[in-house]
């Protein structure tokens, strides 16, 4: 659908333009966009792979495990149906306190690697599951204490006082957050048409509660971002 949408508004801002006169700048628009495409793909390549390497470094620590006992509790509420002891949970966990921070780089890949466990434990399902739904409320959410990236950007634009947004960016993203989870646990309690859940995913000797400590070792050989 977006597709469609995209290549409509592309149709429309062209023949707009050559009925203006002003299908030189349509021209010039196009190769500065892809110019900056490029460069911003750049960026990004970089900036992943410093914080994807810092986070295997953080695995390796028990940093990253230690982060998801000291969130078993909030994780529990909000993700009642991930196994204990599944990956997910502390890919959910490295997220949340990155999102926490405002290190919205380094939150997108443990993003990533959260939504597809929990893709996996939805056995690929194309309707996304309750705590998948849940996770992204959280990110778009995203309770900050110091937002290190906006910080950042109004830094390099010539701002007289950057750290100005954190009082009020604390303030927007606590009620944001509070008002999402709130969301997330009234649509959680709502009846499935067509339901899922992981327990039934799973073979018959264990339970949505305990994952298999086999498939924990599997996961667990290549680590967490391999």
């Amino acid at each position: 659908m977006l597709n469609y949408l995209w290549g409509f508004m592309i149709v429309i801002g062209i023949v707009y333009a050559a009925f203006t006169g002003n299908l030189l700048a349509v021209t010039n628009a196009a190769l500065d966009s892809s110019k900056e495409a490029v460069t911003l793909c750049i960026t990004m390549l970089g900036v992943m792979s410093l914080w994807v390497g810092l986070m295997r470094i953080a695995e390796n620590c028990g940093i990253i495990s230690g982060a998801a006992r000291t969130l078993h509790p909030f994780l529990r509420f909000m993700f009642p149906s991930i196994p204990r002891g599944h990956k997910a949970n502390e890919y959910i966990s490295t997220n949340i306190i990155a999102n926490v921070f405002g290190l919205g780089w380094a939150a997108t890949p443990a993003g990533l690697k959260a939504m597809e466990e929990m893709g996996e434990l939805n056995s690929h399902s194309k309707i996304a599951s309750k705590d998948m739904c849940t996770f992204l409320i959280l990110n778009v959410s995203s309770f900050q204490l110091i937002p290190v990236n906006m910080i950042a950007y109004r830094s390099q634009y010539g701002s007289a006082n950057p750290t100005a947004i954190l009082g009020p960016a604390m303030i927007a993203t606590f009620f944001s957050t509070l008002a999402g989870i709130i969301f997330a646990k009234f649509m959680y309690a709502l009846p499935e048409k067509n339901s899922n859940t992981y327990h039934h995913s799973l073979p018959q000797n264990r339970t949505s509660s305990t994952y298999n400590q086999a498939d924990l070792s599997k996961k667990k050989k290549g680590g967490i971002f391999h």
